[in-house]
């Protein structure tokens, strides 16, 4: 039973640069050109009207972008729920300015140890995340620990809990690598470790959703019964001002918006685009965790029901459920 028929997650790329040369990520190698402040006002106003809750302000490296700020605080002042992660190289520079408007701030942390984050991270970075964390919370900011988890990893994620999130009051995000069009982003976790994050996700002051275990014991999305809804929840806008189809990751077609992101949406052409979600040969197996999310809030199944507690849980911690509800 669908439960939601229109989008409710835009994941607005400001840049696809990085500073950062993460071992499991490839989009720092592309070209890429800054979004303008005129776009982003254009579209806010038009994602409003199309009933989008959550603006992520992705990148790449979104703290690149030297208007983030203006960006995220105009989003957050026209009511929508605000998301931005980084690797915190830049963070202390920018954390008075986005101070306040950043409704789930996430800080990159995928190991304890100094040496070897830096390492899957391309770039001294650790440093960076300790002190973007004291900075913050002299904010007043409750940023969470933002942990991607690969096997070679695993081992690492009861050290960053004990010594980094709970001694600082943070939630623990577990974010579990995954996969789309047949291509890893690190190898796949077996179910006895699946079970372990399962277990682990169950303590104070961690975040897991439930679901992401699950569709991963199921094998991934599956083409012929689709569980992933992201043409239909999550609006993608590449830096270059386009509406990018299916999603990201695939990126079959980009659409130019030209000002006009919510007749475009409507077009047969985006429509047509929009049905083929979670049915392309290469979404087969697909557990891209973006994507996912909002495809579990829109439709109830099973993995609606296992992602709901956590959800509720985060969602209460955050406050964010009061801009909901204003909305």
């Amino acid at each position: 039973m669908r439960l939601v028929h229109h989008p409710v997650l835009c994941n607005y790329y400001v840049t696809y640069r990085c500073n950062a040369r993460c071992s499991f990520c490839d989009i720092w190698e592309k070209p890429s050109p800054y979004i303008q402040l005129a776009d982003v006002e254009q579209n806010l106003r038009d994602l409003k009207r199309l009933g989008v809750s959550v603006v992520d302000f992705t990148g790449g490296e979104p703290l690149l972008h030297r208007q983030i700020h203006e960006f995220v605080g105009l989003a957050h002042d026209m009511g929508f729920i605000t998301t931005l992660t980084t690797n915190c190289l830049l963070y202390p520079k920018y954390a008075e300015r986005l101070r306040g408007k950043v409704d789930m701030l996430h800080f990159s942390l995928d190991a304890s140890e100094k040496e070897v984050h830096d390492k899957g991270r391309g770039v001294a970075c650790y440093d960076f995340v300790l002190e973007s964390i004291r900075v913050a919370r002299e904010l007043g900011e409750r940023p969470d620990i933002l942990f991607t988890v690969f096997r070679e990893n695993l081992h690492d994620l009861e050290a960053v809990y004990r010594d980094i999130a709970r001694p600082n009051g943070l939630v623990l995000i577990i974010n579990p690598a995954f996969e789309y069009n047949a291509v890893a982003t690190g190898e796949q976790l077996t179910p006895e470790e699946l079970d372990y994050l399962s277990a682990f996700g169950k303590r104070k002051g961690v975040y897991l959703n439930e679901a992401f275990i699950q569709l991963r014991k199921d094998g991934g999305n599956h083409v012929a019964a689709p569980v992933c809804k992201a043409g239909s929840t999550t609006l993608v806008i590449s830096p270059s001002n386009e509406l990018v189809l299916p999603c990201y990751h695939l990126g079959e077609q980009k659409f130019p918006i030209g000002g006009q992101l919510y007749d475009l949406y409507h077009t047969p052409e985006v429509r047509r685009q929009i049905a083929l979600e979670g049915r392309l040969p290469q979404c087969e197996g697909c557990t891209i965790n973006c994507y996912m999310q909002p495809s579990f809030a829109v439709e109830v199944n099973k993995y609606f029901w296992q992602a709901l507690p956590s959800t509720l849980r985060y969602n209460l911690n955050k406050g964010t459920w009061k801009r909901m509800l204003a909305r």
